[in-house]
């Protein structure tokens, strides 16, 4: 397999290829390369849950910019539509990777401008999607409230399948820590419920947990909701460690793992057992977490690990060497973390222009 430049020269050679297909086929875009444009959409979000967030930003850019020009062109109806949704899809994706860079402001800006292109398409799932994003990203920013708000709001266009399960579960995780335990209770029955229905709807087809939610983060997000609910800690335990034999197993047929699935379902058992006094198995727990390199520490991860730092000070750890040593590995993890860097082209303010055109 090609690495560095070897692979980027390939990549290169590739991309300028497409780039000269599209300028041959006229006024209109034709057929080759709307089907480029669903392939690239489809290795995005399988980049996003595998690749490196910072140069996986920087592809996705590409993408987006090379609608953009295709915009610029006299098109048909169908073209633009066709269009409009790929762009929308890229723009949720962007979002979610600027998040875990850290840049909350900015992922919210994309999320917003791909919801005005679901709202020119009159779009139900790709809605849902967005205010799936949207919900996360608040929620990663202590917005508790308003990330409950979202997904609530986000059920009203899909409720069922693997996308009415993730807003059930973004639902479920914001009620816990907004101090709503009932709510949160409901809501991840309601996820489970809702996992279990037939679904299906064209984005399903894109693949990636950001389109379909893997049956193993399914257990880790209810697990991390269900932690955060007191008298819960078994069953949370029970479905964390459910993700983790899952994600050890690999992915089902048709499914993709995100790489932070697994060491985030490690991070959440490892605050259960610290509240129960197990520094020992909170710290095998931890250890898929601290052992990533510093392009894959985002924000969720680094969030997280900060919530576990805090249990750390409980005074039933004071005075352990095992307790301080700890905490340090969680200091230095976030010292070394990709959160502070910032991708290149970081304007998008093109990509919001189209976007109000879009919804005109």
């Amino acid at each position: 397999m090609l690495t560095g430049t070897g692979r980027q020269e390939v990549l290169t050679a590739a991309h300028e290829g497409s780039d000269h297909a599209e300028q041959a086929e006229q006024h209109d875009i034709g057929e080759a390369t709307l089907e480029q444009l669903r392939a690239d959409l489809a290795r995005l979000s399988r980049q996003a849950d595998t690749g490196e967030p910072l140069p996986v930003f920087g592809d996705m850019r590409r993408v987006r910019d090379r609608i953009h020009r295709m915009l610029d062109r006299r098109l048909w109806p169908r073209e633009r539509t066709d269009l409009y949704l790929v762009l929308g899809c890229v723009s949720g994706l962007m979002g979610v990777t600027a998040s875990r860079l850290g840049h909350p402001e900015t992922a919210e800006e994309l999320i917003r401008t791909g919801w005005a292109y679901a709202n020119a398409l009159d779009h139900k799932p790709l809605r849902g999607v967005l205010r799936a994003k949207l919900s996360g990203i608040q929620y990663w920013r202590g917005r508790f409230g308003e990330s409950r708000d979202l997904a609530a709001d986000g059920l009203r266009y899909v409720s069922q399948g693997p996308l009415g399960a993730t807003l059930h579960l973004s639902l479920a995780r914001a009620s816990a820590r907004f101090g709503d335990p009932d709510a949160a209770g409901q809501a991840v029955d309601a996820a489970h419920d809702a996992r279990e229905r037939e679904y299906s709807d064209d984005l399903l087809a894109i693949g990636g947990e950001e389109f379909a939610l893997s049956l193993a983060t399914h257990h880790c997000l209810a697990g991390a909701a269900l932690a955060e609910i007191i008298g819960s800690e078994r069953r949370a335990e029970e479905e964390l460690e459910h993700a983790r034999n899952r994600y050890d197993a690999g992915p089902a047929a048709g499914e993709q793992h995100w790489s932070g699935g697994e060491p985030f379902a490690g991070i959440c058992l490892a605050m259960i057992r610290l509240r129960s006094g197990g520094l020992d198995p909170a710290a095998a727990a931890l250890e898929p977490a601290l052992s990533l390199p510093p392009a894959r520490r985002v924000t969720p991860l680094t969030t997280l690990l900060a919530r576990v730092r805090e249990e750390l000070t409980a005074p039933i750890f004071r005075g352990s060497a095992q307790a301080r040593d700890l905490g340090d590995q969680i200091e230095e993890f976030a010292r070394e973390a990709i959160a502070a860097s910032q991708p290149e082209g970081w304007n998008h303010r093109r990509s919001c222009l189209w976007a109000r055109q879009a919804g005109d």
